[in-house]
């Protein structure tokens, strides 16, 4: 689908000028320390790999394009009426020195923090864009999980390694999703068992939001929103990562020892509210039919559909990361979204918390005693991995607010249909249906009332956008 695309109008400067303070506010610089530099540069010069070898495995990555802090790479083959499923992930711990200067600037850093003018790494990109990333052609260290899986889709053995591998190919989304429709064998497996694991998460009552990717972009000139639905590619990768983020959960449930993401069931009134909301833009949602199911089902190309995933987001809230201990109860440990324990274990080059949950899971799966390194240092991991999830998302809201106050704020007078998100004593929060957008609106009509309004107020300045009932 071409992405719906909006140019801004406004100067470059002015709009620079506002992310940029947006990134001095969060306290954001993408600078590394000379002693974090000094280690990486060390690493990059002599990369110490283990001593398995598992660089005759086929693997590949699948990335967005431009992409190089590639943390993934993958193969899978048929094994009677099963599967094999080989995930290869990046050994962050082989240039992590424990107490060292890059360990120090992770934990300070939490997790890799995008901005539309650039990113800021939680590793120096000597190695985590060089000599870490899993690039085409070159031997890597690697955390290599081997799953084995029945015909529905379902883990029947897991066993975990470290070793070398050699991605052979770098596939950004476009040119996999190219080959599948093509017929290639390989990749075909990944549609297959794809479309076995999102049966199983619709079993399980999981859900996913799938929201249409949102990004900013800059042509050298101008900024702009760019928005375009995901490929089924990109869901079925999806799914591999987590399921082998559930494989992590269960190796470290068993052992009662490691960290996982939790996330609470919604409450009731969230999804009463989300009923009435999805109910004013239009769409029809089954009494009996759980949110997840009417998730999946929903026409990513429709323009309703977008305002429905954001209003959404609601119902995914409270996620956070719960540290084992010998009085960990399973059935309290859930990651309700995915409808079972889950942990971050896929991404290390780019989230703290992964290096600390492959240490954990390598050791428990090969009967080791855990590193002492990556057991101490789960003092203190939840708050971090909040707090930089918290500074992560603000980023992501204000950028993308400011490009969108950029567009608008040619349209001050215009009306558009909104729906009313939640009301307070000084107003209430809409949804535009289109543009999908969030704002602070006058109005005295209540949550999940379909409403017209019209734009009063689009400061980029300020970043302020308001609007009134029409």
């Amino acid at each position: 689908m071409p992405a719906r695309h909006q140019r801004l109008t406004d100067t470059t400067d002015e709009l620079s000028a506002a992310l940029a303070a947006i990134r001095e506010d969060l306290g954001l610089d993408a600078d590394f320390p000379a002693e974090a530099v000094t280690e990486a540069e060390a690493f990059a010069a002599a990369p110490q790999l283990p001593e398995a070898d598992q660089t005759a495995i086929e693997l590949v990555t699948i990335d967005p394009e431009g992409s190089t802090d590639l943390d993934q790479a993958l193969r899978i083959e048929r094994e009677g009426e099963g599967f094999v499923v080989r995930y290869a992930i990046a050994d962050v711990p082989a240039f992590v020195v424990p107490g060292g200067a890059i360990d120090s600037e992770a934990r300070r850093r939490g997790q890799t923090m995008y901005a539309p003018d650039g990113r800021v790494p939680l590793h120096p990109p000597v190695v985590s864009e060089g000599a870490a990333s899993l690039l085409e052609g070159q031997e890597r260290g690697a955390y290599v999980w081997t799953m084995r899986l029945d015909a529905r889709g379902d883990v029947v053995d897991t066993a975990l390694e470290r070793a070398r591998v050699r991605s052979r190919e770098q596939l950004t989304y476009v040119e996999a999703q190219r080959r599948i429709d093509g017929g290639d064998a390989m990749l075909g497996l990944l549609a297959e068992v794809g479309e076995l694991r999102i049966a199983l998460e619709e079993a399980r009552e999981g859900a996913s939001l799938d929201m249409p990717e949102e990004q900013i972009a800059h042509d050298g000139e101008r900024y702009s929103i760019e928005r375009r639905v995901l490929l089924p590619v990109e869901r079925w990768n999806a799914q591999l990562s987590l399921m082998t983020g559930m494989e992590a959960a269960n190796l470290m449930l068993r052992a009662k020892r490691g960290i996982l993401r939790t996330m609470p069931q919604p409450p009731a009134g969230d999804i009463d509210r989300f009923r009435r909301e999805v109910r004013a833009i239009g769409e029809v949602w089954a009494e009996d039919e759980h949110y997840g199911a009417f998730l999946r089902r929903l026409d990513r190309e429709r323009p309703t559909t977008l305002a429905i995933l954001q209003a959404a987001r609601r119902l995914f809230r409270g996620a956070s990361y719960e540290v084992l201990d010998d009085d960990s109860d399973a059935s309290q440990l859930e990651q309700a979204a995915i409808g079972a324990p889950y942990a971050h274990t896929t991404a290390p080059l780019r989230r703290l918390v992964d290096r600390y949950v492959l240490a954990h899971c390598e050791a428990i799966a090969n009967g080791r005693e855990i590193p002492q390194w990556a057991a101490e240092g789960l003092a203190g991991l939840p708050e971090i991995m909040r707090s930089s999830g918290q500074t992560a998302g603000t980023l992501e809201r204000e950028s993308i607010d400011a490009v969108e106050i950029a567009v608008l704020r040619e349209r001050v007078g215009d009306e558009f249909d909104a729906v009313v998100v939640e009301t307070r004593k000084d107003g209430a929060t809409i949804q535009l249906i289109d543009p999908p957008t969030e704002a602070a609106c006058t109005t005295d009509a209540g949550p999940g009332e379909r409403i017209r309004v019209r734009l009063t107020e689009a400061d980029l300045a300020s970043r302020r956008l308001r609007f009134a009932q029409a």
